[in-house]
C-alpha cells in the first residue's frame, strides 16, 4: 500500500520525547518493515490551532500542496495518527472527500463534554467531523473505544492492544553489572522510575515517589533509588531526593532509548505512579526487562499492567498503600522475581507489537479493497 500519512498533535520528528512519538513512529516503522510505502503529508503541528490564525496560511499552504499532489498520484489510504479535540486533523478528512480517498485514524479520541466549555468547543466539532468521516478508527484505549461507540458505528472501530518490541527489551546481566557499579549499588535492590522532568504531573509523580521512598528509608528497607530522565525541573528534583533520600538516590540523567534496555536491567522494580497516565510505554519496557512494576490504578495503566500478576496497582494517591507495597516487593526478593518472569511473559503474550499491528494491517489492506 501507498500510505499518506499526518501526525497533527506532534510530528513524527518532534524533539520532545513521549509515548506518543514512539506509538506513532512504532507505527510507522512496522508499515515499512510489512513493505508499505508512507509519505509524510505535513509536519505542520495543529494544537490548539483555531487560536492561533498564524498557523491557518501554513495549513493553506499544506493543504493545496497535498491536494495537488495527491491529485496527481493519489494514495490507497490516508493514515492520521491522533486526532482529538486540542489538535483536531485538518487537512485529511477534506483532503480525502474531495479526492475520494479512503481514511483512516489510529488513536482518535471523543469527548462530549468539550463542546460544552467555549474553549474547547471549536476543537470539539472539527475532531468530530474528521472522527465521522474516518472509514475505520483504530484506537490503543479502552476508555477511548467506549467514547468512540457513542458517535462510530462498531464495524468502523477497532482496539488495539498498545505494544513494545519484546525482543528489544531483554535483560542484560552484563548491563546490569555494569550500571549497578556506575550507580554505586552493587547490593542490594534497586528501585528504577524514568520520566520527563516537565512541570507536570511527570515531575509531580517523581515527587510524589521520592516521599514516598523516603518511608522506606525511615523502616530500614535497603533499597537504592535510580531516576533516569532530565528537564527543567532536575533542580527541584534533585534538592528535594538529597533532602528526603540522602544516600538513598541516583540521578542517571537522559538515557537513550537505544540505552532503555540496559538500565531497566540494573533495576530490581520499577515504580512510577503515574498521575492521569495515558498509557505509560515505560511499563511494557520495564515488564519486558522483566521488572515488576508498582504503580496507580489510574487512567491507561492497567490496560498494560496485570495487577497482581506483573506488579501491583495501588490507590491513587495513597502513600501508605503505595509504600507499603514497594517495600513488601523489596523485601521479598522471590516474589519480586517471580512477578518479574510474569511480567516478561505478559509482554511477549499480550503486548508483542508486531503482533498487534498485523491486525491493523489487515484492516487497512480490508478498507482499501
Amino acid at each position: 500500500m501507498k500510505i499518506a500519512f499526518y501526525a497533527p498533535f506532534k510530528p513524527l520528528s518532534h524533539n520532545h520525547p513521549s509515548g506518543d512519538l514512539v506509538i506513532a513512529n512504532s507505527l510507522v516503522h512496522f508499515l515499512e518493515e510489512q513493505g508499505h510505502t508512507i509519505e509524510i503529508q505535513s509536519t505542520l503541528r495543529a494544537r490548539w490551532i483555531y487560536f492561533k490564525p498564524w498557523l491557518w496560511l501554513l495549513l493553506g499552504v499544506d493543504f493545496f500542496r497535498c491536494l495537488k499532489k495527491l491529485y496527481v498520484c493519489p494514495p490507497d489510504v490516508w493514515l492520521t495518527y491522533h486526532t482529538y479535540y486540542k489538535a483536531p486533523d485538518l487537512l485529511g478528512p477534506w483532503i480525502c472527500r474531495l479526492l475520494g480517498i479512503k481514511y483512516v485514524i489510529f488513536q482518535g479520541i471523543f469527548s462530549t463534554k468539550r463542546k460544552r466549555i467555549l474553549k474547547t468547543a471549536p476543537g470539539f466539532y472539527l475532531n468530530r467531523a474528521a472522527l465521522i468521516r474516518a472509514d475505520h478508527i483504530f484506537t490503543n484505549k479502552l476508555s477511548d473505544l467506549k467514547n468512540l461507540k457513542r458517535l462510530i458505528p462498531n464495524d468502523r472501530l477497532t482496539y488495539i492492544r498498545p505494544g513494545i518490541k519484546p525482543d528489544a527489551f531483554k535483560k542484560d546481566e552484563t548491563a546490569r553489572r555494569q550500571l549497578r557499579k556506575l550507580f554505586g549499588c552493587d547490593t542490594g535492590p534497586v528501585v528504577l522510575t524514568a520520566a520527563m522532568f516537565r512541570d507536570d504531573v511527570k515531575t509531580q509523580g517523581l515527587s510524589w515517589l521520592i516521599r514516598c521512598c523516603a518511608t522506606l528509608v525511615k523502616q530500614n528497607i535497603r533499597f537504592h533509588l535510580v531516576i533516569a530522565g532530565s528537564g527543567k525541573m532536575e533542580n527541584v528534583l534533585k534538592e528535594l531526593a538529597l533532602k528526603y533520600l540522602p544516600g538513598h538516590h541516583t540521578f542517571a540523567g537522559k538515557v537513550k532509548r537505544k540505552d532503555m534496555a540496559g538500565f531497566y536491567s540494573s533495576g530490581d522494580v520499577f515504580a512510577f505512579p503515574g498521575i492521569r497516565e495515558s498509557l505509560g510505554m515505560v511499563y511494557l519496557e520495564a515488564q519486558a526487562c522483566s521488572l515488576p512494576v508498582v504503580a496507580f490504578n489510574n487512567g491507561g495503566i492497567p490496560e498494560v499492567v496485570d495487577d497482581k500478576n506483573t506488579g501491583y496497582l495501588t490507590p491513587l494517591y495513597d502513600s501508605g498503600v503505595f509504600s507499603d507495597t514497594l517495600g513488601h516487593l523489596l523485601k521479598e526478593t522471590k516474589l519480586c522475581r517471580k512477578m518479574g518472569k510474569n511480567a516478561e511473559e505478559y509482554v511477549r503474550h499480550h503486548h508483542d507489537i508486531d503482533k498487534n499491528y498485523k491486525v491493523v494491517e489487515k484492516i487497512l489492506l480490508r478498507v482499501v479493497a
